[in-house]
């Protein structure tokens, strides 16, 4: 979190980091690109050890507006069976897509065998009910997440202490760790 938005550097291997940091999503490339947004990371990504990121080539530049969706229902037909089932919705904010995915593809897998070797469709009725319910989760965390990291247009005084407050509670309370860890790792799928 900085006064002039959000940044983050993901590291990919111990040469290449991708590295995020807000403007609109409206913003020309080149200009994103230019010293005005380089010259930030620097600055908020510094620490009180002297730790710097180290200067390279930057081989892939993108302005991706991010934004969340939410999952609609779909009707999934097989010469055995009628349902409702819905795709994962996407979360960019907090990259959740693919875990949301995997976890929609298990409880799913879980309700087909239960159909086919108990003969069970409960499990297949609450498909929807219990993948949206985890979305919904996600999208709760995503949008709280970047709630507390980024800046926003016409944002006071009160909304950044706010932010700060929130921050400093996170990483300075245990609980408020666990919570964010837990959330952002993936929770357990029912």
């Amino acid at each position: 979190m900085h006064e002039r938005g959000f940044v983050l550097v993901s590291t990919r291997s111990p040469d290449v980091q991708r590295m995020y940091f807000q403007c609109s999503p409206t913003e020309k490339l080149e200009r994103v690109v230019g010293r005005s947004y380089l010259g930030r990371i620097p600055s908020a990504l510094a620490t009180n050890d002297g730790w710097a990121p180290k200067e390279g080539p930057i081989f892939s530049k993108t302005v991706i507006g991010m934004r969340s969706t939410g999952g609609r229902t779909h009707a999934l037909r097989t010469p055995v069976f009628w349902r409702v089932i819905r795709p994962t919705s996407c979360h960019p904010q907090v990259p959740k897509g693919l875990n949301l995915a995997a976890s929609d593809a298990q409880i799913l897998a879980r309700a087909i065998t239960a159909f086919y070797k108990s003969n069970r469709d409960d499990l297949l009725d609450q498909y929807s009910t219990t993948a949206l319910r985890r979305i919904w989760k996600a999208t709760r965390f995503s949008w709280w997440f970047t709630s507390m990291m980024h800046s926003f247009p016409g944002a006071d005084e009160f909304q950044h202490r706010l932010q700060i407050a929130e921050l400093d509670y996170v990483t300075g309370s245990k609980a408020g760790a666990t919570a964010l860890a837990e959330n952002y790792v993936g929770l357990a799928i029912e």
